[in-house]
């Protein structure tokens, strides 16, 4: 539907580059967002399920210049600020009756199982459809639990967004230009009563700038996200002409009517779509969306980040700007137990990868690359040796240091990272510590080689006391 949008005409386009030339400058941003720099994904959807927030994502594919939208990735944190990448968890080529895309998907629990819902194009008639995959765990593995659509009725059949309420009834919206709704039935893979068509009132969605026509008569474009906060329910959603913001609109039902409620997020980031996901954690409303603030980043190399939501006394929400996200860890890290390498607050020129081997781990990709990880808790005795698995395809010289407070800080120890000849083949290496540390520190992985490209891969690391 996409595709189908933005060619029908030559206006958005021209809006479109010139909102890549104004919004170069966030690229310069470093801080916590975005959130994954290993990958380029788009389309977050957050879930929170035994204390820890997960994230399922779309992926754009590198250097794509269109939708290049292959499968779905988790990412997962504990404290807000350090992301484990759990790699691939579905892809289009999962469901027989498909051709593509992986396009925004949401993943909903009940009653133990997970339910993951996929916008894709049938082979059928070459036409969106939504599917639903099932899980027994948050990252799956996940299988179609129908073996053909949930639904199916025309192009715009997209980016659906599930809401479970408190008495057990799920509620389902979707779609571009039209809003549609149904109640899933109690087994979550099927649905009750007729597909409704939301009416676009600009009573319910605002008043589209420049020349409304009868396909999209009010600021609406796509991907919703249903929400409730108290007795009030929320309908996020990416609103146009193009560039898009994020608006909302409030109801005191799941199925509406809706009331307009603003915009809150407007178009910059250097992508011309959005999309919101909101999510309760640990006391704190947190909003999800993407923008294409990495290097390389642009409309069709899009990047998740992630800012804290707050709420007027009436419940409305003010508009905010696009920040450089979480700062403050909401829990430590113990360093005695295994961390994962592809748990990162922030990386530099380092790609992640998975395999059969070992799952998804991390790849340098040239000298001086680095990962990092915020508040690693050492305690009061401290560490006095460090393990990791760690391999490389060079012939000598590659090393990988570990510093605490920067990329150039005190020295905590180094890392020779011996020849493994590939990443299916590893060496775990345990060093003493070059100097003591205790307390609580942001801990970096420094990697240096001196080969062009493709440096050295790193799996897992603790330190021993």
């Amino acid at each position: 539907m996409r595709k189908k949008m933005i060619q029908k005409s030559q206006f958005y386009i021209k809006n479109i580059l010139i909102f890549f030339v104004l919004n170069l400058s966030i690229n310069v941003l470093v801080a916590q967002n975005p959130i994954v720099q290993t990958n380029y994904t788009a389309d977050p959807a957050p879930m929170v399920y035994n204390n820890r927030l997960y994230v399922y994502t779309t992926h754009d594919e590198d250097e794509s210049t269109w939708f290049n939208m292959n499968n779905w990735r988790a990412y997962s944190t504990n404290d807000m600020v350090n992301w484990t990448d759990h790699g691939i968890i579905l892809t289009y080529k999962d469901f027989e009756w498909a051709k593509g895309d992986a396009w925004a998907a949401q993943c909903v629990e009940k009653n133990g199982k997970f339910y993951l819902y996929l916008p894709l194009v049938s082979k059928k008639n070459n036409k969106g459809a939504i599917g639903v995959a099932v899980g027994e765990t948050p990252l799956g593995p996940f299988y179609d639990a129908l073996g053909e659509p949930l639904l199916q009725t025309e192009w715009g059949d997209i980016d659906p967004t599930v809401f479970i309420d408190e008495d057990g009834q799920a509620h389902m919206y979707w779609g571009n230009p039209k809003l549609k709704y149904v109640k899933l039935n109690e087994d979550m893979i099927s649905y009750k009563g007729d597909i409704i068509e939301v009416p676009m009132t600009v009573e319910s969605f605002g008043k589209r700038d420049g020349n409304p026509n009868l396909e999209r008569p009010t600021k609406y474009e796509e991907g919703p996200w249903l929400y409730k906060r108290k007795d009030l329910y929320y309908l996020f959603w990416p609103g146009g002409p193009l560039p898009e913001f994020i608006g909302y609109s409030t109801s005191k039902k799941a199925e509406g009517p809706w009331s307009y409620g603003g915009i809150i997020m407007p178009a910059e980031g250097g992508a011309f779509t959005n999309h919101p996901g909101v999510i309760d954690f640990r006391g704190k409303t947190y909003f999800f969306y993407h923008n294409g603030a990495l290097p390389g980043g642009g409309g069709f190399t899009r990047s998740v980040a992630v800012q804290e939501l707050d709420f007027n006394k009436d419940g409305s929400i003010s508009p905010m700007k696009m920040t450089n996200g979480i700062t403050n860890a909401l829990a430590s890290i113990n360093p005695y137990e295994v961390t994962q390498a592809e748990t990162i607050s922030w990386s530099e020129s380092v790609k992640a990868f998975q395999n059969d081997n070992v799952g998804v781990f991390v790849k340098a990709m040239k000298d001086g690359a680095y990962t990092s990880v915020k508040n690693v808790d050492f305690g009061s005795e401290g560490a006095n040796s460090f393990f990791a698995r760690v391999g490389t395809t060079h012939n000598g010289g590659v090393t990988m240091e570990v510093r605490k407070g920067s990329k150039d800080g005190d020295l905590i120890t180094t890392i020779k990272v011996p020849l493994t000849g590939g990443d299916d083949r590893w060496s775990n290496v345990e060093v003493a510590l070059d100097t003591e540390v205790k307390g609580i520190h942001d801990l970096y992985f420094v990697f240096r080689g001196k080969a062009p490209s493709n440096i050295m891969y790193f799996n897992y690391w603790k330190f021993k006391k």
